[in-house]
């Protein structure tokens, strides 16, 4: 047995996954621990690419970020007496900061258009109606590839305007879920269009709002979900505070991209079961945040059957049918009701709204 107790993991057939930072495949290797007790993150490796990307993130690091974490180990572990992680063996490379590469503007404008085959945006027209969706998408920025008969490109645009990363996802148009069988159909634009040496450093999804500097903006709270879709869900139905989205549990859920959140009071929404792990990655962002809560909102409320289906806030925002998504279903049962809503300029009217 190794001398270290957290190492990284000895290579075997399919053991290296994607570089969460670089986005390529079967380049990245994990940490792991010998002791069995610890389970890290997705993220927490080292990818093989030290020159293009330099994505390495330790269990030093980690547990820094997560002390809750940190005292599951033993005193001898915490003061660093004893040696616990073994060193990356890599070439020795120059000290130098790799740049960060961005995505034309232009390419993001090109894909605000074709909405009528996003599966995604049809889906959001039945929950929202269609002038809600089509500003949903574009406050987001979001747009339609012709991957997979038009699939949703979530752009992620900094808080400078400049374009990080574009994820292509398939949606299924009635029900408004990831399309995974008989593929997982996920995909960036920099892979797509062969961008060559391309250096992906993530940010939030939505993050560019926090560039609205009027005073409506400025005061209004941040929530942090883990889906882009959850994100446009909530806008909807919670549009007092400003929904962003990280990606994934871990996606760009890291200390350097949190900073942008300085000064800004936030609010993680966690997807079921995640929990107690974005709880644990609280003291990250209170170093930077005027004040930062996990709500637990959720967990309170979900059934055993909920939570082993890890729901998200959006899933419980829709299951309750809007009057939107009744007149599309009533639509889909009678084609004729449609033309006959055209034909008079009729418009839905919210009950709650109109009071």
């Amino acid at each position: 047995m190794t001398e270290y107790r957290f190492h990284l993991q000895k290579y075997r057939p399919g053991s290296k996954t994607v570089c969460p930072e670089c986005g390529r495949k079967s380049c990245f290797t994990r940490y792991i621990d010998e002791a069995g007790e610890i389970s890290f993150p997705d993220n927490v490796g080292i990818c093989d690419h030290i020159n293009s990307c330099g994505y390495h993130y330790t269990p030093k690091e980690y547990f820094r970020e997560n002390p809750a974490v940190k005292e599951k180990l033993n005193e001898q572990e915490r003061s660093g007496s004893t040696p616990i992680v073994a060193k990356a063996v890599v070439k020795p490379q120059p000290e130098q900061k790799q740049q960060i590469s961005f995505l034309p503007s232009d390419w993001v404008e090109q894909s605000m258009r074709r909405y009528d085959i996003n599966p995604l945006y049809r889906y959001l027209t039945k929950v929202a109606g269609k002038e809600d969706a089509d500003r949903l998408f574009r406050l987001y920025r979001v747009g339609t590839s012709r991957m997979w008969g038009g699939a949703t490109v979530f752009w992620q645009t900094d808080r400078d305007g400049n374009v990080r990363a574009g994820k292509i996802m398939g949606y299924d148009a009635a029900t408004g879920h990831r399309i995974k069988e008989p593929f997982n159909q996920v995909s960036w634009v920099h892979s797509v269009r062969k961008v060559p040496d391309f250096r992906m450093k993530q940010c939030l999804f939505g993050e560019h709002l926090l560039s609205d500097t009027s005073s409506a903006m400025s005061v209004k709270p941040v929530a942090i979900v883990e889906s882009e879709k959850t994100a446009l869900v909530a806008a909807h139905f919670i549009p007092d505070l400003i929904w962003l989205a990280t990606g994934g549990m871990h996606g760009c859920f890291n200390s350097e991209a949190m900073q942008v959140l300085g000064g800004r009071e936030v609010i993680l929404f966690p997807d079921l079961k995640a929990t107690e792990e974005w709880r644990q990655r609280l003291p990250m962002l209170e170093a930077v945040c005027r004040r930062a809560t996990c709500s637990d909102l959720l967990e309170k409320m979900a059934t055993d059957g909920q939570r082993s289906q890890g729901l998200d806030i959006a899933d419980f925002l829709l299951m309750e049918d809007t009057p939107q998504m009744l007149l599309a279903r009533m639509i889909e049962r009678d084609p004729v009701l449609q033309d006959f809503i055209d034909a008079f300029g009729l418009e839905l009217v919210d009950a709650g709204r109109a009071e």
